[in-house]
């Protein structure tokens, strides 16, 4: 699972503090915090005909992270959906589209860690790109990772920082495996999230997801949850060992990025009959649903044809 450069994404511009800048040209300071040491909080969002589904919750998300990482200042909500709605309306952007905000402390006036020579920011990037679900819906192939993932003494993974080293690690152990994606374990060894996205198994028509104590809120996994608790779909909250996943009669993943994919493989192992499960394509179902109908509106779509 490699994403292909789309062509459509040529001459994007990429909002930098409110200048729109072509994205060959468009950069930052090597005095910017999230050049200096990853000192920056970020979010993914998916345009849906013209709405941004979940756009608070992503919007709350990002601004619990930058106080819990002691930003001196963060954008009003309203001030960080203005600027995406510029930079839609730039790039003539409506729908199929994915956005990458970053917040960053700022400008340092010297290098170094300490927050206090941070005198200019904070730094507010709106990347948007022509970019549709990047997982196979047919189904998606797994190993166990042997990084960890960082417990919250050390590093809480609920802050959603740019520091993603962790997790490229974890990705680089799928890319050698020649599989898609990695599963990556606490350090109790319960599963946590794969490198990129939320967990989900099934087992006898019950829907389980591990906790959050070792990876971020995941707001399409709480989405999930909210679909089960409407449809009255059982669904639990607890910790996972690779045996439960091993022997669950489905798995499926979870991301703004990729929405819901099946898992049909992990560590080499077929994951129930190694296809989409009835269970994963009712839910499926029901989520684009909500995308479909759901969500705030940021730009005007119109219908084509």
């Amino acid at each position: 699972m490699k994403q292909e450069f789309n062509p459509k994404n040529k001459d994007l511009l990429i909002n930098i503090n409110g200048e729109l800048l072509h994205r060959d040209v468009a950069g930052i300071s090597p005095f910017d915090s999230a050049v200096q040491g990853g000192d920056a909080v970020w979010e993914g969002l998916r345009l849906y005909q013209g709405r941004i589904f979940k756009l608070i919750p992503h919007l709350d998300r990002l601004r619990h992270s930058a106080k819990a990482m002691a930003f001196a200042e963060i954008p009003p909500h309203e001030a960080i959906i203005e600027e995406i709605r510029k930079t839609l309306i730039a790039n003539h952007m409506t729908d199929g589209v994915h956005i990458r905000l970053t917040l960053s402390r700022g400008l340092k006036y010297t290098s170094g860690m300490d927050t206090r020579l941070n005198t200019q920011g904070p730094t507010l990037i709106v990347l948007a790109e022509h970019k549709p679900p990047v997982y196979d819906k047919g189904g998606i192939r797994l190993i166990t990772a042997g990084i960890r993932r960082i417990p919250p003494d050390c590093v809480d993974q609920n802050i959603h920082s740019c520091n993603l080293i962790n997790s490229i690690l974890a990705k680089i152990q799928a890319n050698a495996a020649g599989v898609d994606d990695a599963l990556m374990l606490d350090y109790q060894g319960y599963v946590a999230e794969t490198n990129a996205t939320h967990v989900f198994i099934v087992t006898d028509g019950l829907v389980k997801t591990p906790d959050t104590g070792a990876c971020p809120e995941g707001i399409t996994r709480a989405a999930v949850l909210e679909i089960c608790e409407r449809q009255r779909i059982p669904a639990v909250v607890k910790n996972l060992s690779l045996s439960e996943v091993y022997r669950a009669d489905e798995m499926f993943c979870s991301g703004t990025m990729g929405e819901l994919a099946p898992v049909i493989e992990l560590d080499g192992r077929q994951i129930g009959a190694g296809s989409t499960g009835e269970m994963t394509r009712r839910l499926s179902a029901l989520f684009r649903q909500r995308t479909e109908t759901e969500g705030y509106p940021v730009v005007e779509f119109a219908a084509a044809g």
